[in-house]
């Protein structure tokens, strides 16, 4: 009992960052959109090898 009250009195003082979360969050849906981006155009090129061949 006295270790969960210890706990809670823990997760109280971690103070939740949410312009660091944020800023995590925007940074990795700009690389997933650029990875998605060279994808395509990894995809294009191939299929443009393949009807030129």
């Amino acid at each position: 009992m006295e270790n969960k009250n210890s706990e809670n009195r823990d997760d109280k003082k971690k103070k939740f960052d949410f312009k660091s979360k944020k800023e995590n969050a925007v940074n990795s849906l700009f690389e997933v959109e650029h990875f998605l981006c060279d994808l395509k155009k990894v995809c294009n090129t191939i299929g443009l090898y393949k009807i030129l061949k």
